[in-house]
């Protein structure tokens, strides 16, 4: 059994003349009912005639042609309009004489070039043919013709601002998929720029270390073994950031887990800087968002540490609450230059930009008596 979403979507593949062609054959169909005859449009005042051969091929233009009303709809304009004017001058009065206000709707909103023209060609069609009903002894009032002109021309103007409408949402849309991919590559830069960093200055740190220890090779041995495992987790981070990008990847891998904290404490501290770590009450069973923000805090403010206080007393607080996650990183020593130096201030501004997001405080800034501090508040359960 097909369900009707299943014949939505085959409907929907379908090619858009294969969709309109059930209201065409309708329509031509309607026009050979015997009770049908002479309901159509009657303009000119021209006295009704029984069907023949040139009643078909009126039928016939005025339908049919209805399938091209969206692929073609200049052309199914044309044929419906000749089809119209013939069954008029030869007074069949046809119901399929209902099509030309479907044609003219269809074109106003699909038809793309040459639209002015069409509206001159048009017009002046009508008034040749209003010129060969009144030859033909029409007692029509000019009224009657006028009305009937500016009736078809507000059907044009309906499928114009249709048109407009549809083009209008389809700008809206274009707009909003941009907004979401420069959104999607900010994010993106910004975890590149977690990863990247931290890894990065971690192992330059460790290897200008490495050069005063050739005298002690247990010690470089130390050294060198650190810039390697410093390496290979940069490169597990890189890859777990580009496994992301792939939709097939599970949501749930997204978010590092807390315990991680531990170990980017470690590697930090192999590279020379000491580290306090002290972590608080028990993370939340969910939390969002806020695990993966709390640790970008401390990844950031430890590379900081790293690069403009090396070798300063370095302390880490993380307090897990009922509700939210509270980062606190402190380093003694001189503290400015974290956020005049080139780099720091677009690792921090992207910081403050992801709390902000989840709704939370941040902060960052020199300390009174010395040194920088970084304090941030993320409430937990947002997936944002």
């Amino acid at each position: 059994m097909i369900r009707p979403h299943g014949l939505r979507r085959v409907w929907g593949r379908l090619h858009v003349t294969a969709r309109d062609l059930p209201l065409a054959v309708l329509l031509c169909a309607l026009a050979f009912v015997p009770s049908m005859r002479g309901s159509g449009t009657d303009i000119g005042a021209v006295a009704e005639r029984p069907y023949d051969a040139p009643a078909v091929v009126a039928i016939g233009l005025q339908t049919l042609a209805l399938t091209l009303r969206r692929r073609w709809p200049a052309v199914c304009l044309t044929l419906v309009a000749a089809g119209f004017a013939l069954d008029q001058l030869r007074g069949y009065h046809t119901v399929a004489s209902t099509a030309l206000p479907l044609a003219l709707l269809s074109a106003g909103a699909h038809l793309e070039r040459y639209r002015r023209t069409t509206v001159a060609v048009l017009s002046v069609a009508y008034v040749l043919f209003v010129a060969e009903l009144v030859r033909r002894g029409s007692g029509e009032p000019p009224a009657e013709f006028v009305s009937f002109y500016v009736a078809m021309c507000l059907l044009w103007g309906g499928g114009a601002w249709l048109r407009s409408t549809r083009i209008a949402e389809a700008e809206r849309r274009h707009q909003v998929a941009e907004q979401t991919r420069a959104a999607e590559r900010a994010r993106i830069a910004r975890e590149l720029h977690d990863v990247v960093t931290h890894h990065v200055t971690a192992m330059v740190v460790q290897a200008e270390a490495a050069r005063y220890l050739t005298a002690a090779p247990e010690r470089l041995d130390e050294a060198l073994t650190a810039v390697t495992d410093t390496g290979r987790r940069a490169v597990a981070d890189l890859r777990h950031l580009l496994d992301l990008l792939n939709p097939d990847h599970g949501e749930g891998s997204r978010t590092p887990p807390v315990g991680r904290l531990l170990t980017l404490v470690e590697q930090t501290r192999r590279a020379g800087q000491p580290v306090e770590f002290t972590e608080k009450g028990t993370p939340a069973a969910s939390t969002g968002s806020a695990d993966l923000v709390a640790y970008r805090v401390v990844q950031e403010a430890l590379t900081n540490a790293l690069k403009y206080a090396h070798g300063q007393a370095t302390s880490v607080l993380v307090r897990h609450g009922e509700r939210d996650i509270t980062v606190e990183v402190g380093t003694d020593g001189p503290g400015r230059r974290a956020v005049t130096s080139p780099g720091g201030g677009r690792g921090l501004a992207g910081l403050r930009e992801r709390v902000d997001v989840l709704g939370g405080e941040f902060e960052a800034g020199p300390r009174p008596g010395g040194g920088f501090a970084v304090r941030a508040r993320i409430p937990t359960g947002s997936r944002a």
